[in-house]
């Protein structure tokens, strides 16, 4: 089955292209919703139209992804998390949480364009990328920091005393 793609799919193609793909795929999942046209002469008109106003969209998503990226680079999001003692953390920090942090400080970024492979689960200082645009990513500094509170270390159980003991 051909398609011709409305919006990009990671691992397929970008908007406009015109892909090859099972038609399993296409019909239960780029079709329904509404990721993909099927490739007729009438929507290949249609999409050459959506192209170019997807050029002049694209320019100017561009440039708003930079101003963005200008604002997003100084910035250092902290979170503290409970660990133990070799800086390991109970919990872990999501690109969920990024993307909240973000948003209580103005920025309205969608999680999913968050690229952590897995979530942050040590201390210290790392940098995630967030894709803002195709060809912009900003590299935000995300600090973990540890609460403090060490989880308590089981302590071993009293031993009775020798005069306890002599009474049994």
């Amino acid at each position: 089955m051909e398609v011709i793609l409305k919006e990009d799919v990671i691992n397929l193609g970008h908007r406009g292209d015109v892909v090859k793909v099972a038609d399993g795929y296409g019909r239960n999942f780029l079709l329904p919703r509404k990721l993909a046209l099927q490739a007729t002469e009438e929507n290949k008109a249609v999409i050459e139209q959506m192209k170019n106003a997807s050029a002049r969209r694209s320019a100017s998503e561009k440039v708003q992804a930079e101003g963005l990226v200008a604002k997003l680079e100084p910035l250092v999001l902290s979170f503290t998390r409970k660990s133990g003692e070799s800086g390991q953390l109970f919990g872990s920090v999501t690109s969920a949480d990024i993307a909240a942090d973000l948003a209580a400080k103005g920025f309205e970024v969608d999680r999913r364009k968050i690229a952590l492979n897995e979530p942050l689960k040590t201390l210290g200082d790392h940098t995630v990328t967030i894709k803002l645009h195709r060809e912009v990513s900003a590299h935000l500094k995300v600090k973990v920091v540890g609460d403090g509170t060490e989880a308590p270390a089981v302590q071993p159980a009293p031993e009775p005393a020798a005069e306890e003991v002599a009474a049994e």
